[in-house]
């Protein structure tokens, strides 16, 4: 599948520059999910989930399904070394090992252009919610 195939709204542009703005003001974590229509391959924020952006990890843990992946675009601060508050904005590709291949072949072609739309530099392929233990290494 080629990216031409996948849309972005212009709600969905503005919103994930809006939250690449503000996330970087805010000293705690924050997190929005998207999901991708497969009838009309618009990559979206998921509907499902209530509060959006979510605000903890375990949060996050939560409202991921077991069997169908996801992109996440979080806000996680970290402390430097020395001291200083340091706020990366990183992608998190979501994708169970129990996902079928129709919803993996439908996320894995459009990854790379979500994570152009996003903005963000890093993407982290997560596929456990033990790999969430983890994340703070992987991200710094």
């Amino acid at each position: 599948m080629s990216s031409n195939l996948y849309s972005f709204s212009s709600e969905t542009l503005a919103r994930l520059k809006k939250f690449r703005f503000q996330s970087a003001r805010v000293n705690n974590i924050q997190a929005l999910i998207y999901t991708i229509d497969k009838d009309t391959y618009e990559v979206k924020e998921d509907e499902d989930i209530e509060e959006n952006p979510l605000n903890s990890i375990e949060d996050l843990i939560q409202e991921l399904p077991d069997n169908a992946p996801r992109y996440i675009i979080l806000s996680y601060p970290l402390k430097t070394k020395d001291g200083r508050l340091q706020i990366p904005l990183v992608m998190l590709y979501w994708l169970p090992p129990t996902t079928p291949n129709d919803k993996k072949m439908l996320f894995a072609g459009a990854v790379e252009n979500f994570r152009d739309k996003a903005g963000v530099s890093k993407l982290i392929k997560i596929s456990d919610e033990e790999e969430f233990e983890d994340l703070e290494t992987q991200i710094s």
